[in-house]
């Protein structure tokens, strides 16, 4: 097995709960750098969330952000953009506003709520951002240029049920996937990891057989079949780890380490 390009997810994978990266997983990042190896990131955070992690990996390559939506590199060079159409974002904000839904926007690099919730401040304190509250009214003078929406519940129970509402609610124009038991990310249609890593791997002339990915959500489902080789983490959910290759530790245990000496570079069994 040949493997080019290493593709991690970062919530509940690269990064632990604390929301670090642990000195074990930066060193076989490092190690498979030296090796070779593409390692990139594939996130559902913003790109001025994702890149602080980039930085640090000393990765230099282009990273997947928004679920897919833009793929930019370190340097601040687009690769690729989709943005939602402004009327969807509009009839979205709508429709969770009668829904009594907290969400959020982000366009133009930009993190827009309509006030300092709970949500919102556990949101900024996760990513490393800080956010600007608009209103309710305000929102709506944000929605071109938005890559994604992002909608929070306190109570976890109720994800599931609200992504089959919005499916249902704007079919065709939208999709709604689970990144998180609290998080529910809106982005176009078709948009999503593995169209990105096939896009970047064909960038960097990387086959897909040659790509292996890493992950742990529901939104990272599509990367996961589309890699050449997959890997999921010991905190994944039974129906992630089901359709993967290989099951490393959880994020707290340096699966991502693991999974890179054992399934990339073969230095430890």
């Amino acid at each position: 097995m040949t493997v080019k390009m290493f593709v991690t997810d970062l919530d509940g994978t690269l990064l632990n709960k604390e929301h670090r990266i642990s000195a074990e997983n930066k060193k076989a990042v490092q190690e498979a750098v030296a090796a070779g190896v593409v390692v990139t990131i594939a996130t559902g955070r913003m790109y001025e969330s994702a890149l602080p992690y980039a930085k640090e990996l000393e990765v230099d390559v282009p990273i997947i952000t928004y679920n897919g939506a833009l793929i930019r590199s370190v340097a601040g060079r687009d690769y690729y953009s989709s943005y939602l159409e402004a009327a969807d974002c509009q009839d979205i904000l709508t429709y969770c506003r009668e829904q009594d839904w907290y969400v959020q926007i982000y366009s133009d690099g930009v993190l827009y709520f309509a006030e300092e919730t709970p949500e919102a401040e556990a949101y900024e304190a996760a990513a490393g951002i800080r956010g600007k509250a608009v209103g309710r009214d305000g929102l709506y003078e944000h929605c071109e240029h938005a890559p994604k929406m992002l909608v929070i519940f306190r109570d976890a129970s109720r994800t599931d049920g609200a992504v089959e509402q919005l499916q249902r609610a704007f079919a065709g124009r939208i999709t709604a996937v689970k990144s998180d038991p609290n998080y529910i990310e809106i982005i176009r249609p078709g948009v999503n990891k593995a169209s990105a890593l096939h896009q970047l791997a064909e960038l960097l002339q990387i086959s897909p057989e040659e790509t292996m990915a890493i992950g742990d959500s529901n939104n990272d489902l599509p990367m996961l079949k589309a890699a050449g080789h997959s890997v999921a983490m010991g905190n994944a959910g039974e129906h992630v780890q089901k359709i993967t290759d290989y099951v490393t530790d959880t994020c707290d245990a340096d699966g991502v380490a693991v999974a890179i000496r054992r399934y990339v570079l073969g230095t430890e069994g």
